[in-house]
């Protein structure tokens, strides 16, 4: 009879998620992970790959998370602009989460960039149903304003400038409007933001 595993991939991975949701993705280590979920890193050894395979399994997960709830919240019953006011409330809650999603300036995970822009396009059509906009329009109006709402969410989070959310709410319809109305938008496409290289922050290491 085979010998059952005592530690299960999934009791690894749910560690590991709330360490990252924590503290951030870059505590990730074998020796980290089994210390706080008091078992050996052996099971690490046999479940994964390697500590990359290990975060882009967590990547994942908290993609499904932003996807599923963490942006799903309701403020002004405006999908684009309830999406950019959730982001900003999730960067101040899980401020070391928000800060590891960056590599560089810009996001280090492929699979959060896609699922930031994949909201972010839904959200749009929803908010704006009667729009006539092509794809490539639609995903230059959604970049800008991830642009702008990330910039806005740094800004809390690192204490440089607090904002009501009256104001945040103006700045954002405002800057989606001009966006909208702006036929040269095609160069913020060149902003390195969502220009994310797969995994690039997932770091081979099982130290």
């Amino acid at each position: 009879m085979a010998r059952r595993k005592e530690i299960s991939k999934d009791k690894i991975l749910d560690t590991a998620y709330k360490m990252a949701v924590k503290d951030g993705l870059e505590g990730l280590t074998a020796r980290s992970i089994a210390k706080a979920g008091h078992f050996s890193t052996q099971p690490l050894y046999l479940e994964f790959d390697n500590m990359g395979d290990l975060r882009a399994q967590v990547l994942k997960r908290i993609s499904k998370e932003l996807r599923t709830s963490t942006l799903q919240q309701k403020y002004t019953g405006e999908p684009l602009i309830d999406l950019d006011l959730s982001y900003i409330d999730f960067a101040k809650t899980h401020v070391n989460l928000f800060r590891a999603m960056f590599v560089n300036g810009k996001f280090g995970s492929k699979v959060i960039a896609d699922t930031l822009m994949d909201l972010g396009v839904e959200k749009f059509k929803e908010q704006y149903s009667d729009t006539c906009y092509d794809a490539d329009k639609i995903h230059d109006i959604v970049i800008a304003n991830w642009i702008l709402t990330t910039g806005m969410a740094a800004l809390v989070v690192n204490e440089i400038a607090s904002f009501s959310q009256n104001q945040i709410v103006n700045v954002l319809n405002a800057q989606i409007h001009d966006a909208m109305l702006n036929d040269r938008l095609s160069e913020t496409e060149e902003n390195p933001m969502f220009a994310a290289d797969d995994e690039a922050s997932l770091k081979d290491n099982l130290a």
